[in-house]
């Protein structure tokens, strides 16, 4: 496992947009239209209050500190240096929140004593998403439980996520997405699967971009989301 999961060619996507991240109303809007349904996902299976959790590729901090609001002793990483200043910068202003930042990517966290690991939209903007699943896995503990949520590459998903998200409706920034890097549901499975973790709810996710709204449903032909436990 001595490959880099890092894409430098992602990251100077995101980079661009690091001073925007928490801006509601930005080009990042959709993230924060999404936020509350991510975290919906995770409570369904597991409470937060105590829990130690990694959140990769965590960007700005949205899901990381929505995660420490609810109790979760939180430590997000990000290979992109800029985000993850805009993330310390934006913690600093909150009270009584555990969290830190590190910019850092997965293979190199050393601790293996998490709960929880997430992975939220961002397995689509790695390379060798395979490797995030094992290195995942490395660092949770017996009975921990890692979730996932990416887009499946599909034509549903090519002309609803890049050509009217990113193109017509000026809903993403142009080039977020590469359709080659979506990933299918049953690859995910089968990466999975490979790191010896379990899955125990696949759920779709279905947004509204007029309404700014996202529900959970059994649709995962565009968004999709997993919940995976590694065994006691």
């Amino acid at each position: 496992m001595n490959e880099s999961t890092i894409d430098l060619q992602e990251i100077s996507k995101f980079e661009q947009h690091a001073k925007d991240w928490w801006d509601p109303d930005g080009p990042l809007k959709t993230l924060h239209d999404i936020n509350p349904l991510r975290l919906e996902f995770i409570l369904m299976h597991q409470s937060l209050g105590g829990k130690k959790v990694l959140d990769v590729g965590c960007g700005g901090g949205l899901l990381t500190e929505a995660m420490a609001r609810k109790g979760a002793n939180c430590m997000g990483v990000d290979a992109e240096k800029n985000v993850i200043e805009v993330a310390k910068s934006h913690a600093a202003s909150q009270k009584d929140l555990a969290l830190s930042y590190h910019s850092v990517a997965i293979e190199d966290v050393q601790d293996e004593n998490f709960d929880i690991v997430t992975c939220m939209e961002m397995l689509e903007h790695v390379q060798h998403p395979e490797l995030v699943l094992q290195h995942s896995a490395r660092v949770l503990k017996p009975g921990g439980w890692l979730f996932l949520s990416t887009i499946n590459r599909s034509l549903k998903a090519y002309v609803g996520v890049i050509l009217a998200a990113e193109y017509l409706l000026g809903l993403l920034p142009k080039q977020t997405h590469d359709y080659n890097k979506l990933i299918k549901p049953s690859e995910l499975a089968q990466f999975v699967r490979d790191a010896d973790l379990n899955i125990k709810d696949m759920k779709g996710m279905r947004y509204n971009p007029f309404l700014r709204t996202a529900v959970l449903t059994s649709d995962v032909s565009v968004n999709y989301l997993f919940a995976c436990q590694k065994s006691e």
